[in-house]
């Protein structure tokens, strides 16, 4: 089969089981992300040994961050079985009543959530995502497309077996999941003009991924570009906390979107604790380049440029500027920001809740790492990723990001007039 037919092939598969899905029991597909969970376990062994021969094939070719984000172990499989598993207990989205009233006319108007259809999810490395996107859409109700980077291809197959066997045996297509198992590109430009078979797009990796897809898509695309996140140290912050929230900001996993990039200091914190910050972080192996004045604190500093700003290193590295309080951190974060995640640490709460209501980002904090800015860590489950837009869905996309609604009208003979 060549790629136009077989790209057809997925699209019209999709086709057929939105339609089936619309009228599966939550508790069937319940069901089936329990066994996803058990089978998850069970054939933990044959999955890493999927994934190392991804792993060994990419050794040389990616960094050693990328390399982190592809590799499997006993721990993160655990985790995967335990976020199906969470995602399962959730309540059934599907056929939710939103909103109701009766008109002056007798009818009975309802708002009630619906699956979004057949979704196609576009990520990169991380192969854990197969099982994230998968069971999110199942229990949203909607039939997916996965596709993975060719360089984690074994591991997506494994992953994508097990959820196609688990439906298969609760009696539902298999073809409510799919995976590209082919590295060609021209399979997913083809696959983004099939407005007919596919409802949403959701690409999860890089931001050159996210444009090529917005470029070529005519198919509506929830996605952010980048994540530019701040975390911005105020003149009232208590140092016992500032410490280990930006190192763990920065340093604890620095490879994912929601890792700090830029970090602000108050100018009447005073060079003392500015130094005492940057110093907790170079003990992290974090390289920093600042502005004058923290070079002029800290002469160690490298020169940040102006595209420092708006960079997204994605590594063991971050921008750094004192800026005059909290109205020159916001400031700056409304002419940098890419709309992700900033936070405040402060002990003022006047000062925090001037931060939380004018930073219009998809998830602002106060005294919190943006680490937490997640979908796993917000209480859903696990998330398809991170929307940055403000139509339908912002911040972590979890199951409710993966559903829309529809109006039901139930009269009893009633004409307008």
């Amino acid at each position: 089969m060549d790629n136009a037919a077989y790209a057809n092939e997925l699209a019209e598969s999709m086709i057929r089981a939105k339609r089936e899905l619309r009228t599966v029991p939550g508790e069937k597909r319940d069901a089936v992300l329990r066994r996803v969970a058990a089978a998850l376990r069970e054939r933990k062994a044959g999955i890493l040994a999927e994934n190392a021969k991804d792993v060994e094939a990419a050794r040389g070719k990616l960094s050693d961050v990328m390399l982190d984000r592809l590799a499997l172990n006993d721990r993160r499989v655990d985790d995967m079985a335990k976020g199906v598993e969470q995602i399962a207990a959730f309540r059934d989205p599907v056929g939710a009543v939103l909103d109701s009233r009766v008109t002056e006319d007798g009818l009975k108007i309802s708002k009630v959530s619906v699956p979004l259809g057949a979704i196609f999810f576009i990520y990169e490395s991380r192969p854990n995502v197969t099982i994230d996107g998968a069971a999110l859409c199942l229990k949203a109700g909607d039939a997916v497309i996965l596709r993975g980077g060719k360089e984690s291809l074994r591991s997506c197959v494994a992953l994508a077996n097990v959820v196609r066997e688990a439906l298969e045996a609760e009696g539902i297509s298999p073809d409510a999941v799919r995976l590209v198992d082919r590295p060609d590109h021209e399979i997913v430009s083809m696959l983004l003009k099939r407005g007919d078979a596919l409802d949403v797009v959701i690409p999860r990796g890089g931001e050159r991924l996210i444009r090529a897809v917005v470029e070529q898509s005519v198919v509506p695309v929830l996605k952010h570009y980048k994540g530019i996140c701040h975390v911005y140290v105020d003149r009232d912050a208590d140092m016992a906390k500032v410490l280990p929230i930006v190192v763990n900001a920065k340093a604890q996993r620095p490879s994912v979107c929601n890792a700090m990039e830029t970090l602000l200091v108050d100018r009447a914190l005073g060079a003392e604790k500015t130094r005492e910050i940057l110093d907790a972080l170079k003990a992290a192996n974090v390289e920093i380049v600042g502005d004058e004045e923290i070079r002029k604190i800290d002469p160690s500093v490298g020169a940040a440029t102006d595209e420092d700003w708006d960079t997204e290193y994605l590594a063991l590295k971050l921008s750094a500027k004192v800026v005059d309080g909290v109205d020159g951190a916001i400031a700056h974060i409304e002419a940098h920001s890419s709309g992700h995640t900033e936070s405040i640490l402060t002990e003022n709460a006047a000062t925090a809740e001037k931060f939380l209501a004018r930073v219009d980002s998809s998830s602002v904090m106060h005294n919190a790492s943006t680490r937490f800015s997640d979908g796993g860590m917000y209480g859903l489950g696990a998330e398809v990723g991170i929307s940055t837009d403000k139509l339908h869905a912002r911040g972590p996309m979890g199951v409710d990001s993966l559903t829309s609604y529809k109006w039901v009208v139930r009269g009893n003979g009633q004409i307008r007039k």
